[in-house]
């Protein structure tokens, strides 16, 4: 009998999502998937916006774009445009 393993941080479709952009400065979330065209989703799956990952939101610029993130022990920064493309589930 094959045991059945489940995907390290797979998120449960009950839980509410939002778009990255929506959360605000010091708030946390998991990745649960990169809404957009094929060349943008890959870009943002190299930078590291994969699911399961927990993201944190640092700081916003003065007039709120771009938006400056933690992910993966690095920070990252990336226009509100490319961020609402990513949707997470809040921590």
């Amino acid at each position: 009998m094959e045991r059945q393993i489940a995907p390290v941080g797979r998120v449960e479709s009950s839980h509410k999502t939002i778009q990255l952009n929506g959360l605000k400065v010091g708030s946390t979330g998991r990745v649960v998937g990169i809404n957009c065209e094929r060349e943008l989703k890959r870009r943002l799956l190299e930078m590291g916006f994969c699911n399961g990952v927990r993201v944190e939101v640092v700081r916003r610029a003065p007039l709120g774009d771009p938006i400056e993130f933690r992910l993966r022990g690095y920070h990252l920064s990336l226009r509100a445009d490319q961020a609402k493309h990513i949707r997470v589930v809040p921590d």
